[in-house]
């Protein structure tokens, strides 16, 4: 078999090429493809130059296809309709998809957001599985190896964010979550009863101290860290019955107090910050995938709905 140099071979005419040898007709080739018929006669010559070989061939009853020719056809169309294939635009199926969408996010952000998408994909792609990811990790990082399709994160990349898309999920405040048995449960809570109470802190890392602590830092005071805990779930366990005080996100602290003996405070004036956003983020490489492009929508979906 003779060695062939792809960038020598104008591959257009291999739609002349199917065209002509399924036709086995140069005019109604040149019909069917729009061109002129002078110029389907030019790119059958460089054809069979191409191929060194006549590839159509007279009869007596007009064209017919040569052996190589023959020989081509079936190998011609299968190659055209995969590029074809490879050329069009995917489609996503939730009926009978049965793709893996991979989430990054804490125990909490997880537990407000995914269950509606969870009973979304049950009714609608019950073959879909969802996976969620809550080791401590570089979430950013996760999305940029592309470990995890989607995360929902309160935070905000520490690098460039042109790589990645975001998607405002929903604002909140923060309070101060509490024991209903609190002495501090009946009381304004100012920043000297705040500063005197013991405290608990949530920490993903288990590194570093708390936002509150670096705005109590800024005027000169200081609180007692008595309990670090590495996931939101286990507060209420813990300040429920003891007189420790936690400063979460409201939705998360609504959340975990539900049906528990556990009340919220505003948070002191004086460390009152701006509100959290939280948000879906994925990496550009899913952008398009129409998997992920319908995952998105139905989240859209259930968080316009309220």
């Amino acid at each position: 078999m003779r060695e062939v140099n792809l960038r020598s071979i104008d591959l257009n005419l291999l739609v002349v090429l199917q065209q002509l040898l399924e036709a086995r007709h140069v005019t109604r080739a040149a019909e069917l493809l729009h061109m002129s018929q002078p110029a389907v006669s030019r790119a059958l010559q460089r054809l069979r130059d191409t191929f060194d070989d006549k590839l159509l061939v007279r009869t007596t009853q007009g064209y017919d296809l040569s052996a190589r020719g023959q020989e081509l056809l079936p190998r011609l169309q299968e190659l055209m309709g995969g590029i074809s294939q490879l050329v069009a635009e995917p489609t996503f199926d939730p009926a009978t998809a049965e793709d893996v969408v991979r989430f990054y996010g804490l125990d909490l952000e997880v537990a407000c957001f995914l269950p509606q998408l969870m009973s979304v994909i049950r009714k609608e792609a019950p073959r879909m599985r969802l996976e969620i990811r809550s080791e401590p990790r570089d979430q950013f990082e996760m999305l940029e190896q592309g470990d995890v399709h989607f995360t929902i994160t309160g935070t905000t990349p520490k690098t460039t964010e042109d790589q990645y898309r975001r998607l405002l999920l929903a604002q909140t405040s923060t309070v101060c979550l509490m024991s209903a048995d609190n002495p501090l449960a009946n009381t304004e809570l100012t920043l000297d009863k705040y500063v005197a109470a013991s405290h608990g802190l949530v920490s993903i890392t288990g590194l570093g101290l708390g936002v509150i602590d670096h705005r109590l830092a800024e005027i000169g005071r200081k609180r007692h860290l008595a309990l670090r805990l590495p996931n939101f779930m286990t507060a209420a366990d813990y300040c429920e019955n003891s007189d420790l005080l936690f400063v979460l996100p409201e939705m998360v602290a609504r959340k975990i107090a539900h049906g528990r003996n556990i009340t919220t405070k505003p948070v002191p004036k004086e460390l009152t910050g701006q509100p959290i956003s939280f948000s879906l983020y994925w990496h550009e490489r899913y952008h398009r995938d129409p998997m992920c492009v319908w995952i998105r929508q139905k989240i859209m979906e259930y968080i316009q709905a309220g």
